[in-house]
């Protein structure tokens, strides 16, 4: 079997980024890119990618953000590997560390981080339908760890100011606020909606630890134009087409909300 049998190249970021992944488990499309727009990282700052996958979220911000020490924990070695292979031939510096998040490898818990970034399991275990594929239902359900201990982790491996950066269902939004109220504080909720007349099918949030600044909510950012899409090719709106084709910042006094 050729090491691309299975396998798909996509291209990320108007092709700023090519991505391995495979052709019939959990592929990524929109969300790591808007995850990965939303940290607010510099150059030289270091960087976990917590569940990992193929790596698309952590080397999209390494695009963007040249310079970041970048490191991503996934428990499935087909996909390490694959997040591995990915940041190889992007020429991006990535480690990936195997394990999971109730047993990380030491030298990940010798580490402390200035971000962490993380797109858990969006259903809680039990509550949908098993996927056929394995690793396709591994990234949507949960397992053993469930979102407040996603969270959790995520927050201890910060340094004190550092942020934690998550997207998930805005029908969990409740259980994220909850666990992040557990040492972090300034937290930031920008809901994501699929078009203008619907509600925000999902949420990016993010957090300082070791602060208090109170919650603010952000107007929504509407991925695509219209109410239905009417044509071939993409309709994404202006401020999203800054963030997933031209590697944009989702920035506070820049293209974050849909400026009225």
């Amino acid at each position: 079997m050729t090491p691309e049998a299975g396998l798909s190249r996509d291209a990320m970021l108007g092709g700023r980024l090519q991505v391995w992944q495979p052709r019939t488990g959990y592929r990524a499309a929109t969300d790591p890119v808007l995850l990965a727009a939303f940290v607010p990282a510099r150059g030289a700052e270091r960087v976990l990618d917590l569940g990992c996958g193929a790596g698309t979220a952590g080397l999209c911000l390494a695009r963007r953000v040249p310079g970041i020490e970048l490191h991503g924990l996934e428990i499935q070695p087909a996909y390490a590997d694959l997040a591995r292979r990915n940041a190889r031939e992007n020429a991006i510096a990535m480690t990936v560390h195997e394990g999971d998040l109730r047993a990380m490898p030491a030298a990940l818990r010798a580490l402390d981080f200035d971000h962490v970034l993380l797109n858990p399991p969006y259903h809680g275990a039990g509550t949908a339908t098993p996927a056929r594929d394995a690793g396709r239902d591994a990234a949507h359900r949960e397992g053993a760890a469930g979102l407040a201990e996603w969270i959790a982790t995520g927050v201890r491996r910060l340094r004190p100011g550092g942020t934690i950066t998550i997207i998930q269902r805005s029908a969990r939004l409740g259980e994220i606020l909850a666990a992040l109220e557990k040492g972090c504080g300034a937290v930031e909720v920008l809901p994501l909606a699929a078009r203008a007349d619907r509600p925000a099918g999902r949420i990016l949030v993010r957090a300082r630890k070791a602060r208090r600044t109170a919650l603010v909510l952000h107007y929504p950012l509407t991925l695509h134009t219209g109410n239905a899409h009417l044509r071939d090719g993409n309709d994404y709106t202006e401020q999203a087409e800054a963030v997933l084709r031209d590697m944009k910042e989702l920035a506070i006094g820049g293209i974050l909300p849909n400026a009225r």
